[in-house]
């Protein structure tokens, strides 16, 4: 391995984290076989080694500066490529972590990748949201449900909340202004049984990425009409 990883491991320090050579081994080999798969399907748009390194490891691996205490099992909803989920999945061994994907692909492609570089505490899932939302399998039975996707947050919250046990969270990584989406979205959020909190706002290190954290806390069972049929949620966000 001769890429240079410092950057992450000078981040992860000043983040109060560090990874062990295994774990940065994973990380490199996850990078290997993405931009390889890349070449043959739209996976990310991202592929300079550099890029990658804080776009895609740092950005996911910065909820380790958040990352509640009494997390178990995590589920990353719409995982795309494996992010935040493979690069969680290394840094939190201990952790069981479920990766859901509409698109089969995609996780076809993952789980070359979790074979190859010794992952045993994920598990791949194909499936929309809506449908993983209502599947007794998957409903209300994660401590955390994190999610990189591109959506409002009320959006994300009606995908996601159905998937948190009571008492526990989901975590949605942001970017850009977030006050208008956070005033719209707050009584979606209460009839989905969550509670937000204050945003954490926060930048990667050397670079003018500002990012955040929205924390919502799941207080009460989600009713059982969400999430609403596929394509609903998105098309018409709850208000």
């Amino acid at each position: 391995m001769n890429r240079d990883y410092s950057y992450l491991i000078d981040t992860l320090s000043n983040w109060n984290y560090q990874l062990d050579e295994k774990q940065i081994q994973q990380l490199d080999k996850y990078y290997e076989m993405l931009i390889e798969k890349n070449k043959v399907m739209n996976l990310t748009a991202i592929t300079e080694f550099d890029e990658v390194l804080v776009k895609h490891f740092a950005d996911s691996l910065s909820i380790c500066t958040i990352i509640p205490n009494d997390i178990k099992t995590v589920c990353d909803l719409g995982t795309g490529a494996g992010f935040p989920g493979i690069p969680m999945a290394i840094a939190y061994p201990n952790f069981q972590f479920t990766l859901i994907d509409s698109l089969n692909k995609r996780i076809k492609f993952l789980q070359e990748v979790v074979d190859a570089i010794g992952l045993h505490n994920v598990t791949l899932v194909h499936a929309r949201a809506e449908e993983a939302g209502r599947n007794k399998l998957y409903r209300e039975q994660f401590d955390l449900v994190v999610s990189r996707a591109v959506a409002n947050i009320a959006t994300l919250s009606e995908y996601c909340l159905p998937l948190v046990k009571v008492n526990g969270y989901f975590i949605s990584f942001k970017s850009g202004e977030i006050e208008d989406e956070i005033s719209q979205s707050g009584k979606a959020i209460n009839k989905l049984g969550g509670k937000l909190t204050k945003p954490v706002l926060f930048s990667l290190p050397n670079t003018d990425i500002s990012r955040s954290f929205l924390i919502i806390n799941k207080e009460i069972n989600t009713p059982k009409v969400y999430p609403r049929k596929a394509g609903t949620p998105s098309k018409e966000p709850l208000k």
